[in-house]
């Protein structure tokens, strides 16, 4: 049995410790806002904050995960869907399937608290996850919407050239 600190509440799971981190959180906690994509740790669609990185967890051993370790899902990121990157990601409907948009938006997340105004490289550099859908555009808009760096009047511009220019 293992303990664990998820979205801020002790739970207790009864799995083997190679059982990934996912896994636990999908099957014994009821989580399922966290997404199997593609088990390699290569999409990011079951991206948590661990300690408040994000991290794949489909490829994380629950032994790996001590019972002090503070894991966050996309249902602890936010009580009501009011965290800046849920807002930004509404405002612009980044969602075409949604698939992974659970993990881009705690990846979103971390990137935002390690780098509160993050430029265009940092935002490439941290958002590895992968879209089917394409939605990269509206992603990079919604963080800089987030970080408070781009007016709303000025987003369809960026959406349209994500330069940024006016040209």
């Amino acid at each position: 049995m293992a303990q664990l600190q998820v979205n801020g509440k002790t739970m207790e799971v009864d799995a083997d410790g190679d059982t990934p981190l996912l896994w636990a959180l999908r099957e014994q906690l009821g989580l399922t806002g966290t997404k199997y994509g593609c088990g390699l740790a290569q999409c990011g669609a079951c991206t948590v904050h661990l300690n408040g990185e994000a991290v794949r967890s489909c490829v994380r051993p629950l032994s790996s995960v001590s019972a002090t370790d503070r894991i966050t899902t996309i249902e602890g990121l936010s009580r009501d869907a009011s965290h800046p990157v849920q807002k930004a990601w509404a405002t612009l409907d980044v969602p075409q399937c949604g698939f992974c948009q659970s993990g881009m938006i705690m990846a979103a997340a971390a990137l935002l608290k390690a780098k509160p105004k993050p430029t265009d490289a940092d935002i490439d550099s941290a958002m590895t996850n992968i879209c089917r859908c394409g939605t990269y555009n509206r992603v990079r808009a919604a963080i800089h919407l987030a970080a408070g760096q781009v007016p709303r009047k000025s987003i369809a511009i960026r959406l349209l050239d994500p330069n940024g220019s006016e040209a």
